[in-house]
């Protein structure tokens, strides 16, 4: 029988600089979720998208990951050309989008003052991220950047210098378990071209040939 998931409460006290700023938030933005971000998707997933963190004005505000965000355009775009969704993504929690075979999950579950979790708050939360795992029949994984790369390895009680973040990389893990990593779909790598959405679709695929959907 599956682990149950733990997960952080709505006013989640474990990293005091993140409640300090979900408490103004709640303040500026009183429309906004503000509060620890759940994950989202198919239960029985055969993968798992690991993210980072919420976006002040993407999950933030709607409550589900990458909704809102400008990484979601491109993840779920891609997840409806692939078969891995069904719907239409219109930013929106209501909008009636559904995962196929997968789910994602934030390596931190509240948004981060700039964006930028510090490492003692990626480690405080990484106890939701194990949880959600375990409780997974998953054992395939993509990890969006390398920080939810090192934070999933830590979840997995993997040794994060044993396998090198590297986009499109497959990283064999104990138990059977695969890591499959893709830079992230962020505003600033596609702006760059540090990730395509060519190359970002290849990195799926890959995915979910190995997760045999």
């Amino acid at each position: 029988m599956p682990a149950a998931i733990v997960s952080p409460a709505p006013d989640c006290p474990l990293c005091p600089r993140l409640a300090d700023f979900r408490t103004e938030n709640r303040k500026k933005l009183p429309d906004y979720f503000n509060a620890p971000v759940p994950a989202f998707g198919d239960a029985r997933a055969k993968f798992l998208i690991i993210g980072l963190a919420p976006g002040l004005h993407g999950a933030n505000r709607t409550g589900r990951p990458f909704t809102g965000d400008w990484a979601g355009d491109l993840l779920f775009a891609t997840l409806l050309e692939l078969g891995l969704a069904t719907g239409t993504y219109d930013e929106r929690p209501d909008d009636g989008l559904a995962l196929k075979g997968c789910r994602i999950v934030n390596g931190v579950r509240c948004v981060p003052p700039q964006n930028k979790p510090l490492p003692a708050e990626i480690k405080t939360c990484n106890a939701f991220l194990k949880s959600e795992l375990e409780a997974s029949p998953a054992r395939c994984y993509v990890a969006l950047g390398s920080i939810a790369h090192d934070a999933a390895l830590m979840a997995m009680g993997e040794k994060r210098s044993a396998f090198k973040f590297g986009h499109n990389r497959r990283h064999d893990l104990s138990g059977n378990r695969i890591l499959i990593d893709s830079y992230h779909c962020s505003r600033y790598n596609t702006n760059t071209g540090v990730l395509t959405p060519a190359m970002f679709r290849e990195a799926m695929m890959h995915v979910k040939e190995v997760a045999g959907l």
